[in-house]
């Protein structure tokens, strides 16, 4: 739970009444939640994530429909959410109860379990959905290189790994050289410093990547856009680096480049039903396990200032029925 205090806010764990759980037609038992980047700076009150207090984070949950009041769902039945406002202006995943509204739901796919599907969580739907916008700009494994940026994150982790699979020379971009087998493992061909996507303020670089999955935004972002190669597309999806975008309208106008943003937090329940059937088929789940750590809700509070430090290596599971 986070409180609003005079200093900012403040994280504990505690127990509340069920009773007191927000509006919502449908009651969750939480088997497993995650910890992502927004999740961080909520518990750490580094950003503004949080829109109301108290408040439950967590913008992942699976588990089981205890009770229901939605005629599409029924107790007992296996779900998944992710995004929707869950952990910013409604109570979150990390919590062992959850009450939501039913169109947040989703059912589990059958090829994950509750917990893998939280070590995918929203940063593999959301690297899902970077895939699917570079095939859709028409981007095919034959067109050379795909950048991927935060490489060593949730999203750039999966997206390496599903990118390979598909057959895509992938290039991962991480500051940490520590990564560089773990990177290879998972499936990239070539690994670079972020150095190699320093900003120089000039409308074109030289054309090198066909497409990119970039989490930083900022200087990193624009350095992309400036060095794809015509009819590149580029999908953004993060801004660890700034929201700020210095570039100009050259790679647009001079080499027909795509930028397609990437909005998780509330894309269309058709889209996210086919980005979690792309996940089933495409991604293995022993990849998933092989990426992921698991902690308890209250390593949730100290693990936070980690990831926001950047030194955390694939994805964090939260087992919500240990305290």
């Amino acid at each position: 739970m986070i409180d609003k205090t005079r200093a900012g806010s403040r994280a504990s764990v505690r127990s509340i009444d069920p009773a007191d759980l927000p509006e919502g037609e449908i009651t969750v038992r939480v088997d497993y939640s995650s910890l992502n980047y927004k999740d961080a700076l909520a518990i750490t009150g580094r950003g503004p994530v949080v829109r109301r207090f108290p408040m439950i984070p967590g913008i992942d949950l699976a588990g089981e429909i205890l009770a229901s009041d939605d005629p599409v769902h029924r107790p007992g039945d296996q779900v998944i959410a992710n995004g929707w406002g869950l952990g910013e202006e409604h109570w979150g995943g990390l919590s062992q109860m959850a009450r939501v509204h039913g169109k947040w739901l989703l059912p589990r796919p059958r090829g994950f379990s509750a917990r893998q599907c939280m070590g995918i969580g929203t940063a593999g739907y959301t690297a899902m959905l970077c895939v699917m916008a570079l095939e859709k700009g028409g981007v095919t494994p034959g067109d050379g290189d795909i950048v991927v940026t935060g490489a060593g994150g949730g999203v750039g982790g999966i997206a390496i790994a599903l990118l390979a699979r598909l057959g895509y020379r992938v290039v991962a971009v991480t500051g940490r050289d520590s990564l560089t087998d773990y990177l290879r493992g998972l499936g990239a061909a070539e690994v670079v410093g972020r150095s190699a996507l320093t900003y120089t303020p000039r409308p074109l670089q030289s054309a090198r990547w066909s497409g990119a999955i970039d989490v930083a935004g900022g200087k990193v972002l624009a350095a992309l856009c400036a060095s794809m190669r015509p009819g590149g597309v580029v999908a953004a999806c993060g801004l660890a680096a700034g929201m700020d975008l210095p570039l100009t309208v050259a790679p647009f106008i001079l080499r027909g480049i795509t930028l397609r943003g990437i909005d998780s937090v509330m894309c269309p329940r058709e889209q996210r039903m086919a980005a979690w059937a792309r996940l089933e088929r495409d991604l293995d789940p022993a990849l998933v396990d092989s990426i992921c750590a698991e902690i308890t809700l209250k390593q949730a509070i100290t693990t936070s200032p980690q990831l926001l430090a950047g030194n955390i290596r694939g994805r964090i599971v939260v087992n919500t029925r240990e305290g």
